[in-house]
């Protein structure tokens, strides 16, 4: 048994004896010492005012609870007692900040030495749900919520599913990691998206730049012909298109022309929406166009356990120097011309 235990043991059992004899002062003494009230008395005081600090007042509730350790335990200083109050009035904003997380430099820098990483805000719960019901709810496209809240259209579809996944799992009955989320979002800015004139979240027509028009190029034309960015596009390939046609949104240049050209707010959103469900319309039709031609030219063998799937591919398909698209083995890697030698890549003839 430890010592600490043992000696709480030992000064409780004469704890004990000393209440008993101070219950019944009149009793005879043992081992032929006298019975004194006064001696008693003034044992069982210095007892328990040695264990003042642990012990009750009450002599019952002395066997009825014990403290594990017999240290006194120590009162709070003054500088203990400045810094809890201090935390329970100021303090409490940077422990607990509101609206914003609590940096250690002023503005959106998480990591003090490095100045140029600044934290970028994320969507918060009410504007998650925002976009989730103007998708679901109202039924407007994806490019129209969009172009309204300045969010990327890959960002608001993903939203979408995420909270169908979540709703989904709440429906079922399974735990989301709640607490975990809340602790991440209070890391970051958050933004709240308003519908009004707001700061953009983040720009909605990044252009992609295609793989084709980052090499090298020569083109002779006439200095009296006016070249413009379609010519641009053609020039790199048949198949690439001008930067207005590459937008995401495309549509919000019909948007401002009809804006420019004298029509209404509510015609030109009008006119906006309905470019924009019939693109979306489109493009839908097309990818299960595609899924449907994939799936004709497959076929499908189950054997029980596994499914085999065999795939019709033609030799044609790489083109004439086997370097097109649809060849076999494009996807690993098609080097260009630009540094190989012997290759001639100054123009031949101008057009």
């Amino acid at each position: 048994m430890p010592p600490r235990i043992r000696s709480s043991q030992v000064l409780h059992r004469a704890e004990s004896s000393l209440l008993q004899c101070s219950s019944n002062p009149t009793a005879p003494a043992a081992a032929g010492r006298p019975s004194s009230s006064y001696s008693s008395s003034t044992l069982l005081s210095s007892s328990l005012s040695a264990t003042s600090s642990r012990q009750p007042s009450s002599p019952c509730c002395a066997f009825q609870r014990s403290s594990f350790s017999s240290t006194a335990s120590r009162d709070l200083n003054r500088a203990q007692r400045t810094f809890w109050e201090w935390m329970r009035t100021d303090g409490r904003k940077l422990r607990d900040p509101v609206g914003h997380p609590n940096y250690l430099k002023a503005g959106q820098q998480p990591f003090p030495s490095n100045n140029a990483f600044k934290s970028q805000p994320i969507l918060s719960d009410a504007a998650r749900n925002t976009i989730y019901n103007a998708v679901m709810n109202e039924g407007l496209p994806l490019k129209a919520v969009s172009a309204k809240y300045n969010v990327d259209m890959r960002r608001v579809a993903a939203v979408v599913r995420m909270k169908e996944i979540e709703m989904k799992w709440i429906k079922e009955g399974k735990p989301l990691a709640r607490p975990y989320a809340k602790a991440v979002q209070s890391m970051v800015p958050h933004s709240h998206l308003s519908g009004e004139e707001q700061d953009p979240f983040e720009p909605i027509n990044d252009i992609h730049v295609h793989s084709h028009t980052m090499q090298q190029l020569f083109l002779p034309t006439s200095e009296a012909r006016h070249f413009t960015r379609q010519d641009a596009a053609k020039a790199f390939g048949e198949h690439i298109l001008a930067p207005d046609e590459k937008m995401r949104i495309p549509e919000l240049i019909a948007f401002e022309k009809d804006l420019v050209a004298g029509v209404g707010n509510e015609d030109a959103e009008a006119n906006f929406f309905k470019a924009t469900a019939a693109s979306e319309r489109a493009i839908a039709d097309k990818h299960l166009a595609r899924a449907q031609r994939d799936e004709n030219n497959k076929t499908r063998v189950d054997s029980g356990r596994f499914e085999f799937r065999f795939e019709r591919i033609s030799v044609d398909s790489a083109g004439q120097d086997g370097r097109a698209r649809r060849g076999v083995g494009w996807r690993y890697g098609v080097p260009f011309n630009d540094r190989r030698r012997a290759v001639v890549k100054i123009p031949t003839k101008v057009e």
